[in-house]
């Protein structure tokens, strides 16, 4: 990583690689582009955590319903991990002439890597990719994450239940993770997850939160430019 390219942590969600109509691949046919213009024009370096969206659920929900009894929290996270890492290895593929020709999904590793695009999946249980983000950050010396979810930006509560909730501009990591607890449960769905926020916190970390579907606005975060979602410090 000594080729002087400014190098960027992205957390692409799920969600947006595999909503719940299946494989998005209008979405990643732009994603395609935007990255290699990014790579090519800007000269920029990205490591790309990929999360397992519907599939996730999808996978939990057979095991439950078929087992047609609880599934301890270790197995469902199993199922999330290996669905991270199918998405990975699309997203992989796709990128496979500018990639690292590894997926990393073992952290205890730090690899020698010069490929201007990087992906990585889950690891094991008990980590989502969002902390799997964080790590790379503390791995490869970078102070930075964008978080590409669905939504616009992190609200003070939840939007869907509560329609007085505020959307967060600017907001500390010790007053985030008042909102989003401190524990970790499979298949959650948060804007950046409380385990992960707590190793941000602890590294000084900051993480911007977007709505990946909308690559101007990520442009604009990329470039250090007022955007639409949430930074959290």
């Amino acid at each position: 990583m000594s080729d002087g390219r400014d190098t960027f942590v992205l957390s692409l969600g799920g969600s947006l690689v595999v909503p719940n109509g299946g494989i998005d691949t209008q979405f990643l046919s732009d994603f395609n582009k935007f990255i290699r213009k990014q790579v090519s024009s800007q000269k920029r370096r990205f490591f790309i955590v990929v999360g397992g969206g519907a599939t996730t659920r999808q996978y939990q929900e057979a095991a439950r319903v078929v087992k047609n009894q609880k599934i301890e929290d270790i197995d469902l996270d199993w199922l999330g991990i290996h669905a991270t890492r199918l998405n990975a290895q699309l997203v992989r593929t796709i990128f496979q002439d500018i990639a690292d020709p590894r997926v990393i999904k073992h952290y205890e590793i730090i690899l020698k890597v010069e490929a201007p695009v990087v992906i990585a999946a889950g690891w094991k249980p008990g980590w989502s990719t969002d902390y799997c983000a964080i790590t790379l950050c503390q791995d490869y010396g970078i102070k930075s994450a964008i978080n590409m979810t669905n939504v616009d930006q992190v609200y003070d509560k939840d939007p869907k239940k509560f329609p007085d909730a505020k959307p967060l501009i600017n907001v500390s990591w010790k007053k985030y993770r008042a909102i989003a607890g401190d524990k970790w449960i499979p298949g959650m769905n948060l804007p950046f997850d409380p385990i992960a926020s707590k190793l941000a916190d602890e590294l000084g970390v900051t993480v911007k939160i977007l709505n990946g579907k909308n690559l101007e606005n990520l442009a604009r975060a990329l470039d250090g430019k007022s955007f639409t979602g949430t930074t959290i410090v």
